[in-house]
C-alpha cells in the first residue's frame, strides 16, 4: 500500500463514528460517511454563494482532516449547525426600527432541523434544502454570482457630480460619461465618434437604455438620479443583494387578506389579494433628511377635499424661509396663518409680521391651508391611524411622477393613481363607485368616510426586487441595507441550538 492510499485509509477510519453518522446504515460506516463529512465542510465553504461570509463560521480547511481529523470533525459539525441557524432564522438581529422584517422562526423548529443534520447521510443536503426554502433565493442566488462577477472585474469608470448634462451639448463631463457606458453598454462601445465632447445622439441613446434599466424617468437628462445610479458600484449592488437574501429567511406567509405594501426604496404602491398583484402604481416617499418612518396598520378612512394642518417642522424649514422673502408668498395657495391668543386661534395678517425676528426655535404661529386645487393633500386623503401623523394622499404636483427617483416628500406617501386606490378602498360599499368618488372630489366639501374593508399596510424597505428569474437593485435610499449589513456582520445572539 502506498504512503498516499495509508494517509487516505487514516483519515477514513479517523473520521468514522462521528456524530454526523449515528443513524447510518452500516454500509456508510466504512467509509461513504467521511465522504460525506468532506462534502459538508466543503458546502460550508460555498455559503458566500448563498450571502454569507464562510468566515463567520469557522470551517477547518480541508488539508486539517488528514492532519487532525478529530478536530476537522468538531469545528465541521460546529460550523454546519451555526450554518443552518443562519441559513433558517436569519443572520442578522433586525436593527431598531426594522418592524417591517418579520420572521416566523416557530414554523422552521431548529431542534427538529438540527436532528435531520445530525442523522442525514449527506448533511450538506440539509443546508441546501434550508438555503433555498424562501421565496426567490435561486434569483437571488444568480444576482449575487453576476455583480460579483462584475465586482472582480473592476470599477467602471464615474461620471464627476456637478449639473445636469443636457442632450445636444458640449461639455467636459461628456467623454467621462461616454466612457462609463461604453463600459457596459457594447452598442455605444461600436459607435463611432467623431466629437468627443458632444453630448450626440448615439450616446442620448445609450443614456436613455440605462435610464430604462436602472427604473429611472428615460429622458437622456443626466441629473443627479442618474448620475448616482451610473456611479452605483458592483460591490453596492453585491452587499444589497446579500442583504436581501437574510431578510427573506423565516419571513412568515402574508397569508390570503388583501393587504397594501408601500415599498419606500422602489417608489411603488401594490395592493395584495390571494397572493396576487390586483393594484400597483408610483408613489412619491419623503426624502432622506425626512424619510417615511416604516409603519404597520390600517387604512380606516378617506377625507375628500382635506385641508392641512402644516406639521410644525414644514413651517419653519419650508414656509419660514418663503415668508421672510415675500410676506405674502403663501396667500396664493391658500395657507392660512394663525396665532393662539388668550386660549384663541387668531388668523393674522403676514404682512403685519415682522418674519425675519422669526426663527426655527423661536415660531408661535401655526399653519392651514385650505382645500383646493393648489392644497398639498390634492383632493383625496387616506387615514391610516399610526402615532407618526403618517397618511397617503393626492397631490397637485404630478409631474413629478415622471421621476424614476421620487424622493420629494415630508414623510407622508403620494399616490400616483388615488382615484383607482379609492375605487379598491370603497369597493364593496354600498352607493359607492368610481362615479361616486368623482362627484366627491368635484364638489368641494370636506367630508371623512370610513371604510367597511380595512386592509392591513406595510411601509417596507426592500432595495432589491425578484421578478421571475430578474433581480432589479434599487438605491438604498435611507442607508438601512448599510444598517442591516453590519447587523449580519456582528451576528445573532443566540445559545447555539440543541443538536437533537
Amino acid at each position: 500500500m502506498t504512503a498516499p492510499m495509508l494517509d487516505r485509509r487514516l483519515m477514513l477510519m479517523a473520521l468514522s463514528g462521528t456524530a454526523f453518522s449515528a443513524a447510518v446504515p452500516a454500509r456508510a460506516q466504512s467509509g461513504a460517511m467521511p465522504e460525506a463529512m468532506l462534502r459538508l465542510a466543503d458546502r460550508l465553504r460555498r455559503l458566500d454563494a448563498d450571502g454569507l461570509d464562510p468566515a463567520w463560521y469557522g470551517t477547518p480547511p480541508r488539508e486539517a482532516a488528514l492532519t487532525d481529523p478529530n478536530g476537522f470533525q468538531s469545528a465541521t459539525q460546529n460550523a454546519a449547525r451555526l450554518a443552518l441557524q443562519d441559513l433558517l432564522h436569519g443572520r442578522a438581529q433586525p436593527p431598531g426600527g426594522r418592524i417591517d422584517i418579520r420572521r416566523d422562526t416557530g414554523a422552521l423548529p431548529l431542534n427538529s432541523w438540527m436532528g435531520e443534520l445530525t442523522t442525514s447521510a449527506e448533511p450538506a443536503q440539509v443546508l441546501d434544502r434550508a438555503a433555498n426554502l424562501p421565496a426567490g433565493m435561486a434569483s437571488l442566488r444568480r444576482g449575487l454570482a453576476d455583480a460579483r462577477t462584475r465586482e472582480a472585474r473592476g470599477a467602471l469608470p464615474a461620471v464627476p457630480s456637478g449639473g445636469t448634462i443636457e442632450p445636444g451639448r458640449f461639455g467636459e463631463r461628456v467623454p467621462m460619461l461616454r466612457a462609463r457606458l461604453m463600459a457596459s453598454d457594447p452598442v455605444l462601445a461600436a459607435a463611432p465618434v467623431t466629437e468627443p465632447n458632444l453630448y450626440d445622439d448615439a450616446l442620448v441613446a445609450a443614456v436613455r437604455r440605462f435610464q430604462a434599466a436602472a427604473g429611472l424617468e428615460a429622458d437622456a437628462r443626466v441629473g443627479a438620479g442618474t448620475q448616482a445610479a451610473l456611479n452605483r458600484t458592483a460591490a453596492m449592488d453585491t452587499r444589497s443583494i446579500r442583504v436581501a437574501m437574510d431578510m427573506r429567511r423565516a419571513a412568515p406567509n402574508p397569508g390570503r387578506e388583501r393587504r397594501i405594501e408601500v415599498n419606500i426604496p422602489d417608489f411603488m404602491l401594490k395592493v395584495y389579494e390571494n397572493d396576487a398583484v390586483t393594484l400597483e402604481m408610483p408613489v412619491i416617499v419623503g426624502r432622506r433628511e425626512r424619510a417615511t418612518p416604516l409603519i404597520s396598520t390600517r387604512l380606516t378612512s378617506v377625507q375628500f377635499n382635506p385641508p392641512w394642518g402644516v406639521p410644525i417642522r414644514n413651517a419653519v424649514e419650508d414656509k419660514l424661509p418663503l415668508l421672510q422673502r415675500n410676506p405674502l408668498a403663501l396667500t396664493r395657495n391658500g395657507t392660512r396663518i394663525f396665532q393662539r391668543i388668550d386660549g384663541e386661534s387668531v388668523e393674522v395678517d403676514p404682512t403685519t409680521v415682522d418674519w425675519r425676528s422669526y426663527s426655527r426655535t423661536n415660531f408661535p404661529f401655526f399653519m392651514r391651508q385650505d382645500p383646493g386645487e393648489a392644497n398639498a393633500l390634492g383632493r383625496i386623503k387616506f387615514i391610516m391611524p399610526n402615532g407618526e401623523d403618517i397618511f397617503m394622499h393626492d397631490t397637485p404636483d404630478r409631474h413629478l411622477f415622471g421621476r424614476g427617483e421620487r424622493a420629494f416628500s415630508s414623510g407622508c406617501i403620494r399616490l400616483g393613481r388615488p382615484m383607482d386606490f379609492l375605487a379598491m378602498a370603497t369597493e364593496g360599499m354600498e352607493g359607492w363607485d368610481r362615479n361616486r368618488g368623482q362627484r366627491s372630489v368635484s364638489e368641494g366639501r370636506t367630508f371623512t368616510i370610513g371604510l367597511r374593508r380595512q386592509p392591513p399596510v406595510r411601509l417596507i424597505y426592500q432595495t432589491v426586487m425578484v421578478e421571475g428569474a430578474t433581480v432589479r437593485v434599487r438605491p438604498d435610499i435611507y442607508g438601512m441595507d448599510e444598517t442591516y449589513f453590519h447587523a449580519m456582520e456582528r451576528g445573532p445572539v443566540r445559545p447555539i441550538a440543541s443538536r437533537s
